[in-house]
């Protein structure tokens, strides 16, 4: 299994970070893959699939680099950079990563990728700046134009996995964070099943990275050595990751208002009011006020886990937003 080691205090000083980076390298993938993890997703990888490819037909080279760098086996190391540390850092800055990163070191990691010799026609290329130039198409037109919706769902995210750690430790966030991925105890962290010696990661500096497209994740460190940084990159949870795409009907709009009816449409399952003034980009003192005439209508419910306050939608609130009732 890919077993890495991380003492209390390596794991204590873990931070969850937004990188338009890694939402980028993830939607690179779901591209690659054609696979969509839920239902905005899928109208997302509809809009942008045809010109993707349309691309990449018209640059084999970056075509074959890019079924080379992500294979079954292993995504190749100069795609996926270690993250800084920096909270949310400009794409352009970020992506300054892999361009940096030499043609020889990238030629290495596509050979351990591929499991044998590159394809001749990647062997004479600068692979990391083809590379780099792929993720910035990728981020400039189909990442960016929704950057802010993304963002505010992956802010809600750590909001919520901030909140099971302070319930639960952090067993209880690794466990759930992405699949095959758990805390065995005695300083473990299972990152995934794969068959990979385990690392040291004890004295490191320890990232979560969120990203929203479902069933995209991988782990990652800083190279060359010495490794000082790893990071975990992992799928939102599913009821946050779809959210933030679910319209708001419009005479619900009309009826409440269209920021109210927002809020009640989120409140599909329980959220915290953070949740929802990360989820809405409406302030905190909005989100208050619509849960309190929500709540005095009947339409919401609120009870308590751990230290949050956790609000949901009634039988009412649901009639409501369905637009029928039982009669």
């Amino acid at each position: 299994m890919g077993l890495w080691q991380v003492n209390a205090d390596t794991l204590a000083g873990g931070r969850f970070l937004v990188s338009a980076l890694a939402e980028t390298t993830a939607c690179l993938f779901a591209l690659h893959t054609r696979t969509a993890g839920h239902p905005g997703e899928r109208a997302w990888l509809d809009r942008h699939l045809g010109a993707y490819e349309a691309l990449l037909a018209a640059d084999p080279v970056t075509a074959r680099l890019v079924g080379a760098a992500h294979s079954d086996r292993w995504i190749a190391d100069f795609l996926t950079p270690a993250p800084t540390g920096v909270h949310e850092p400009a794409f352009d800055r970020e992506i300054q990563q892999v361009r940096a990163m030499s043609a020889e070191h990238a030629r290495q990691d596509l050979r351990m990728a591929l499991g044998g010799p590159l394809p001749a026609e990647l062997d004479g290329c600068h692979l990391p700046e083809r590379a780099a130039d792929l993720l910035t198409w990728v981020w400039r037109h189909t990442v960016l134009p929704d950057w802010e919706r993304r963002r505010r769902i992956i802010e809600a995210d750590i909001v919520a996995r901030s909140g099971r750690l302070g319930q639960g430790g952090w067993a209880a966030v690794l466990d759930a964070m992405r699949p095959g991925m758990r805390w065995l105890g005695g300083s473990r962290l299972q990152v995934n099943p794969r068959d990979h010696p385990p690392r040291e990661v004890s004295g490191a500096r320890l990232f979560f990275v969120p990203v929203t497209p479902g069933g995209h994740g991988w782990v990652c460190w800083a190279t060359p050595p010495p490794c000082d940084r790893y990071a975990v990159v992992h799928p939102c949870s599913g009821t946050l990751a779809d959210a933030g795409r679910t319209a708001v009907p419009e005479a619900l709009g009309r009826l409440i208002g269209p920021a109210r009816a927002q809020v009640l449409v989120l409140l599909d399952t329980p959220k915290s009011t953070t949740q929802l003034v990360a989820l809405t980009g409406q302030g905190l003192g909005s989100v208050g006020r619509h849960l309190k005439v929500l709540f005095d209508a009947g339409l919401a419910g609120r009870r308590r886990s751990g230290r949050s306050v956790l609000y949901y939608r009634t039988r009412a609130g649901e009639v409501l937003v369905e637009g029928r009732s039982d009669g």
